[in-house]
């Protein structure tokens, strides 16, 4: 069931309108003729060639430092280094890196299997689902999550009573819950890889993925004694999905969620539902493009470069079609998270409106 609208949001998002994909169209030409969709080959071999380096260094820095409590610091670092290839492994699935998809592919398992510790077919098919029908109800994956709700039909769904009550505190637990997204991470790719669902490349990823996480935590345990051991990898996967997920989250949560059978033009449906986040160069570098979401969602292919670049020409191209474009500052955009979150397990009924019923409803 969709949120219903109560109608109070109307003039910030608009009308309306179905016209097919000729916005988009027009909206393409423009990037494509300002150069936006060019290949940015020397930026990305660049960061190709200084991952492995970064990564010899950084281990090497690792077993000098040895056995102290000073590694917790290390952890982080890694934590850090993990989640900036991981922006880079989602560059290259999303085909902003080669013209060749056999390369993009390539270089998307050997950055998040065998560098990150991630199964790229199991983010790969997630992530699709994603972008196709960003917070669809019933379709986007990204807002059917078994410890948050989004919806208030998932925040009523029968649980137990300490879930209900988490649920119902959500608003409080979000942004600590991340803290467990990193082991999650690495668990759903491992039991994707052995499963018996499809999966190309499997052999290649089940190696991947065995020689990354078995030979990280043998280096670990080596180096450090077990206490020390288990609370490093505590430190780095901890902040490895908190970065994971402030860097995601502002994207879309708290943007209008769509009735799964709403049919709207693939311009509307990628800027309406999306969110950038204003902020400098490091910002950029430190969020991995994704504060550009709404360039991105319009053009994945897009090399991160571009980003910056295309949104004022994108921006005055939704203003003149009267299509919502949402910009807002970083601290901003979680207080819009944890206001929608909170609101949702609080039980109201209109966390949001949504302005796709807002127009059914004034028919």
């Amino acid at each position: 069931m969709a949120l219903q609208a109560t109608g109070s949001r109307s003039s910030e998002f608009g009308p309306v309108r179905r016209t097919g994909n000729s916005d988009f169209t027009e909206l393409a030409r423009l990037v494509k003729t300002a150069g936006f969709m060019r290949r940015r080959y020397g930026y990305y071999w660049t960061k190709l060639v200084c991952v492995p380096l970064v990564v010899a260094a950084a281990i090497i820095v690792f077993i000098v430092i040895g056995d102290t409590w000073w590694q917790m610091f290390t952890g982080a670092v890694f934590a850090i280094l993990f989640t900036q290839i991981a922006f880079l492994g989602h560059d290259a699935a999303h085909r902003q890196i080669f013209r060749s998809g056999r390369w993009n592919d390539w270089i998307s398992l050997i950055l998040g299997d065998l560098f990150v510790g991630m199964s790229y077919g199991w983010w790969q098919h997630k992530h699709t689902r994603h972008h196709a029908n960003p917070n669809m109800i019933g379709s986007d994956p990204d807002i059917d999550l078994p410890v948050i709700a989004f919806t208030p039909e998932q925040a009523s769904r029968n649980r137990p009573p300490l879930a209900r009550w988490v649920i119902a505190h959500q608003g409080v637990f979000f942004y600590p819950v991340l803290l467990l997204e990193g082991l999650s991470l690495h668990a759903s790719s491992v039991h994707r890889v052995f499963s018996r669902e499809p999966l190309a490349r499997r052999p290649i990823e089940i190696g991947f993925l065995l020689i990354r996480i078995i030979g990280y935590l043998t280096v670990v345990f080596l180096v450090l004694s077990p206490d020390k051991a288990f609370v490093f990898l505590a430190v780095q996967l901890g902040l490895f999905g908190f970065y994971m997920g402030v860097s995601f989250a502002p994207n879309h949560k708290g943007m209008p969620l769509v009735p799964h059978d709403a049919r709207l033009d693939f311009l509307r449906r990628q800027v309406m539902m999306s969110r950038n986040v204003r902020g400098s160069r490091f910002l950029d570098i430190a969020m991995g493009g994704l504060n550009y979401q709404i360039e991105h969602h319009l053009f994945p292919s897009m090399a991160r470069p571009y980003l910056r670049h295309a949104a004022p020409l994108i921006e005055a191209y939704c203003r003149e079609r009267d299509v919502p474009y949402t910009q807002t500052g970083l601290f901003h955009s979680y207080g819009i998270v944890l206001r929608y979150i909170n609101r949702v397990g609080l039980g109201e009924r209109d966390p949001f409106a949504c302005p796709l019923l807002e127009q059914r409803q004034s028919i």
